[in-house]
């Protein structure tokens, strides 16, 4: 792989992989994400936890709820608090296309990853989701199973 190749990658930084077990991803959007002082340093060493965040749509602005991103291991005292409300960056027209569809039944706003651009900023996938009952889970798990048996049953038949 080239030099150029390997800059004009994505570099994620965390993953919210339970997302995807706990809800259906019906779309996706990418935001950029306000960060202050040492917090993008934190992101770069890979510092931070999706488990259980969550973004809400308020007064014509879009917040990162419960994001859990360490203080800088070189930090000072210009480190953040490290659970803060953060806000996203959207444009106009995916914020009111988003509090339009949150304001519906069952859908919410889950991030699904953080990662850092080609540009070297740090961004945010949300993922617009309904939560999965029970019953949907299992759904999964079975299709999941079913796919690596037949998977197997190829593989041992070559």
């Amino acid at each position: 792989m080239t030099r150029d190749a390997e800059d004009n990658k994505e570099k994620a930084v965390a993953t919210n992989r339970k997302a995807y077990h706990d809800y259906f991803i019906e779309e996706k959007f990418e935001a950029g994400i306000m960060l202050l002082g040492t917090e993008v340093k934190s992101l770069r060493e890979g510092r931070v936890n999706l488990q259980d965040s969550y973004a809400s749509v308020r007064e014509g602005e879009v917040f990162l709820h419960n994001c859990h991103i360490s203080p800088y291991s070189h930090g000072n005292i210009m480190n953040q608090d490290p659970v803060r409300v953060r806000k996203l960056l959207l444009h106009k027209k995916e914020i009111n296309k988003l509090m339009g569809k949150t304001q519906q039944k069952g859908l919410t706003l889950i991030p699904l990853r953080i990662y850092f651009s080609k540009r070297g900023h740090a961004k945010v996938e949300l993922g617009l989701a309904k939560g999965k009952k029970l019953y949907d889970r299992r759904e999964s798990i079975k299709a999941r199973e079913a796919g690596r048996e037949v998977e197997r049953a190829i593989k041992d038949r070559k």
